[in-house]
């Protein structure tokens, strides 16, 4: 296939000094695949919400010009992938208070095929999570490949997440462990379990899991100060599930669990692995 590259288009593409996520990716750093579903399927809910958290702006667009740049205008691109400059109109701002308008400018990286050829998205309609660029009508996106084609029903399944992310009761973001402690009760096979999360500074976290003789064990979170018996889990593919799944440690770390006895300890490791199995996986498609 032969390339028609519009040399206005072009010129445009180096002299905007366009930059993805608002700087290079470090070298190494894996794109995204970008309008194209990821091997195993379409986004999961994870893969949603991780391009529309760090948005500012989700657009939905027409692309009306690409132009495929050349690898040393292109670094740290990641290999079977190629960086477009991409025109297109506006034709909603699905979720963002910045201004923008009807044409827009980005950088995207998209997978090439066989003979080093990008895809054709010319007309195609799609979604693109970004943040303001630094000169009129030029946008970010939040990572090399933050484009997906349009369709109704992957809209759909974006407009409650973003619903939960700007409702002002949004779960925080989970950045880690800080502690964990279990407490023995007055009856054999009693416990209470209770682990404080790390946020982004939004807002509190703790996981309490309780165990009584003869019963399952049961746990919820509390995303307020107050840590609640009474909490439950969240339900999956939602906002507080996605903060849970995706970002809680696989293994409790050795630092965080501050119980002095080798049995509260040992209670401790095995009530978060608990949690850790009952929240259930985190599955993404999308790199």
């Amino acid at each position: 296939m032969t390339h028609t590259r519009s040399p206005k288009t072009f010129t445009l593409a180096l002299a905007a000094g366009l930059s993805l996520a608002g700087a290079p990716a470090p070298a190494g750093a894996a794109a995204q695949p970008a309008a194209v579903p990821a091997k195993g399927g379409g986004p999961t809910y994870a893969d949603l919400a991780d391009l529309a958290d760090p948005a500012d702006l989700v657009i939905r667009a027409e692309v009306r010009r690409q132009a495929l740049l050349k690898p040393e205008r292109a670094p740290n691109v990641r290999p079977g992938y190629g960086r477009l400059y991409v025109e297109a109109r506006t034709t909603a701002l699905i979720a963002g208070n910045a201004p923008i308008g009807e044409s827009i400018r980005y950088l995207v990286d998209v997978p090439l095929d066989e003979d080093g050829d990008p895809p054709r998205l010319k007309r195609e309609e799609v979604i693109l999570f970004a943040r303001p660029g630094g000169r009129p009508g030029e946008i970010q996106l939040v990572a090399p490949g933050a484009q997906l084609l349009w369709s109704e029903p992957l809209e759909a399944r974006l407009r409650p997440i973003l619903a939960e992310l700007s409702a002002p009761d949004a779960p925080p973001s989970v950045t880690g462990v800080r502690d964990v402690l279990s407490m023995p009760g007055n009856l054999a096979g009693e416990s209470e379990t209770q682990m404080f999360l790390n946020t982004n500074g939004q807002g509190p976290v703790s996981i309490t899991v309780v165990r009584r003789p003869n019963m399952a064990p049961v746990w919820g979170v509390s995303w307020t100060e107050i840590v609640d018996q009474a909490a439950r889990p969240p339900a999956r593919d939602t906002l507080a599930w996605y903060r849970i799944a995706c970002f809680l440690p696989r293994e409790l770390p050795a630092e965080a669990n501050i119980a002095q006895d080798a049995r509260s300890r040992a209670q401790a490791a095995e009530d978060f692995a608990f949690v850790r199995q009952s929240i259930g996986a985190c599955p993404r498609n999308r790199n």
